[in-house]
């Protein structure tokens, strides 16, 4: 039953991976975005890292994927200039393309190959807990504080320094 959970949540993830891909519409893609993070944290869950699919949610789907759909949403379309002496953008777009499409395949064939050629097979014993939220947290409320304080403390500078740019320094206005 899992592995047929695990197929249907990947064909899902790369499904909506090839709408963004092929995908003319940006809200489209936004939209086909947040079902391939949304797939991508059932994988986390049934691989049993649930911390990591909450986080996955949180912040990507929660977070990203919302400022990217209001930045899309609010920014105007420019308008289209009728310059006609670019008249050469074809065949640079088109041998841009042609090599994309060179490099991608050969990539691809490259990952096929070591897929194939990889022995997935568990070493060592099976994990048998459930969930690793209790194990995480009590790692990082533990040994691993000082980092965590550090990485909050540089967050709320980054913040503070944020706010300060944004400020609006004009007396005039």
């Amino acid at each position: 039953m899992e592995a047929i959970v695990f197929y249907i949540f990947s064909a899902l993830t790369l499904v909506a991976a090839l709408v963004i891909l092929f995908s003319k519409n940006l809200i489209y893609a936004a939209f086909s975005l947040f079902v391939a993070f949304l797939g991508v944290a059932a994988l986390y869950v049934l691989a049993g890292a649930d911390f990591l699919g909450v986080s996955q949610i949180m912040i990507y789907v929660g977070g990203i994927l919302v400022l990217l759909i209001f930045g899309i949403m609010l920014t105007q379309k420019g308008e289209k200039s009728d310059d006609s002496s670019r008249h050469n953008r074809v065949e640079v777009l088109m041998s841009r393309g042609i090599w994309g499409t060179l490099i991608g395949a050969g990539l691809f064939v490259f990952l096929v190959k070591i897929i194939l050629s990889s022995d997935f097979k568990l070493a060592g014993e099976v994990n048998s807990s459930k969930s690793t939220i209790k194990t995480i947290g009590v790692e990082l409320m533990t040994s691993h504080l000082l980092p965590f304080e550090i990485a909050a403390i540089l967050l709320l500078v980054a913040l503070v320094g944020a706010a300060y740019l944004a400020l609006n320094r004009n007396p005039a206005s």
